[in-house]
């Protein structure tokens, strides 16, 4: 499928009303499954004086030259681990290592050799401060008070500016720790920034901006404006996505090791989104779901025979990294299958109860079904607090949009101020 194929889906009506209802849930659901301010706060305390620590450290003689996050912390996407008995967040973090550790890492051992020093090290720190740790093939997870997790892989700057962002390249070791193999995660979070920028084009942006500064006025915990919530719109739509993958797998046995990876999923939701985002739809909830059909056909499947594919999806920001390696086992790909067909069929429910005035009792069970009994808990409350916001404003003489508010139609109008074409 090219691109102008795109331009070909299906037009999928969707009522402003709906399309800001449905905005409002994402809206919730994504605070009620991310860290909090002070928690975020907290995480960067954390890990930043673990950092501090590795500069300082004997082992590594001053070639560590920063410890910085990548991943969901860097591009707003983070939300809680998928076992649900688990409080603390995951966070990724990049050990880097100036390019002159080539010449102590270089060698054959060399990859071995840096992760066993990184786990020296760390383990010291681990035992001062009384903390857990683990080791894996490619980096060292520090568990700190409270459950949070953090991952620390260890990366040598390696740039090659022939590739976008290059020069943040860099080679980490490989699974096998004989050799280094290409990455690229500060250029892989810059990338998914530049899609992030696509401008949304809205045909009924002006009626759901009205709806924003309605429902603002009549939340205890108020809306950020609309422009705040647009220009995050496909960090909130990742969030979405790995919510409904953690309570889909969550449940099943063995279900972690079937899961789609988070990077698979963040790298299709991106690509889909620079390329839905500027074609007209009535609002975010008529995009997401023209979105959700469309990341299937975004990565590359290699026949090898009957039964059997090679899924690839390269990194444009690293040498020869397909993103989907993760992916290429029959039970993984089955797996993907079978949660695309159901995310699918929860959306179509989400939308039905939304679009059809189903009542709020219906929207709260169907968004349990996409995305979990927690996520459900904080809908309630969310319009709870508006009901109680909505009546003290209305005592005190204003008039204000109901709980699950209607907005009235606006004539075709992108985001940005000019009429849609």
């Amino acid at each position: 499928m090219n691109r102008d194929d795109h331009l070909l889906r299906a037009v999928r009506q969707v009522t402003a009303a709906a399309s800001a209802r449905f905005t409002y849930l994402a809206e919730s659901i994504a605070r009620a499954l991310e860290p909090s301010a002070t928690q975020l706060q907290e995480l960067d305390r954390a890990y930043n004086a673990t950092g501090e620590y590795l500069i300082e450290c004997a082992e590594f003689d001053g070639q560590v030259v920063q410890v910085h996050a990548q991943g969901s912390r860097q591009m707003g996407t983070i939300v809680r681990p998928m076992d649900t008995q688990r409080e603390g967040f995951d966070i990724d973090l990049v050990v880097r290592l100036a390019n002159t550790a080539f010449s102590r890492y270089g060698g054959p051992e060399g990859a071995a050799l840096l992760l066993d020093r990184l786990f020296t090290a760390l383990n010291r720190y681990a035992e001062r401060h009384g903390l857990g740790i683990e080791r894996w093939e490619r980096c060292v997870t520090l568990i700190y008070a409270g459950g949070m997790r953090a991952d620390f892989a260890p990366v040598i700057d390696d740039p090659l500016y022939a590739l976008p962002h290059g020069e943040h390249h860099g080679r980490i070791p490989d699974r096998d720790r004989r050799n280094f193999i290409s990455t690229n995660p500060k250029g892989y979070c810059l990338g998914f920034d530049s899609a992030a920028r696509v401008a949304p084009v809205f045909r009924l942006s002006k009626a759901l901006t009205a709806n924003f500064a309605d429902a603002r006025k009549a939340d205890l915990v108020p809306l950020p404006e609309a422009t705040e919530v647009f220009a995050r719109l496909l960090s909130r739509f990742v969030q979405l996505v790995k919510v409904h993958r953690n309570m889909s797998f969550a449940e099943l046995k063995g279900g972690g090791d079937l899961a789609p990876t988070s990077v698979f999923l963040t790298s299709l939701f991106a690509k889909a989104y620079a390329i839905l985002a500027p074609q007209p739809h009535d609002g975010p909830l008529d995009l997401f779901f023209d979105i959700v059909e469309l990341v299937p056909s975004l990565f590359e499947r290699e026949i090898l025979h009957p039964g059997q594919q090679h899924w690839k999806l390269m990194n444009p920001f690293a040498q020869s990294d397909n993103l989907a390696s993760s992916m290429n086992t029959p039970a993984r790909q089955h797996a993907f299958t079978q949660w695309h067909t159901k995310f699918v069929s929860d959306l179509e429910g989400l939308m039905g109860a939304i679009e059809g005035n189903q009542g709020l009792d219906a929207v709260i069970n169907s968004v349990d079904r996409a995305f979990g009994h927690r996520a459900a808990q904080a809908v309630l409350q969310q319009n709870a607090q508006r009901r109680d916001g909505s009546r003290a404003l209305q005592r005190a003489g204003f008039v204000v949009a109901g709980a699950m508010p209607i907005v009235t139609s606006a004539r075709a109008h992108t985001y940005f101020g000019g009429p849609a074409t």
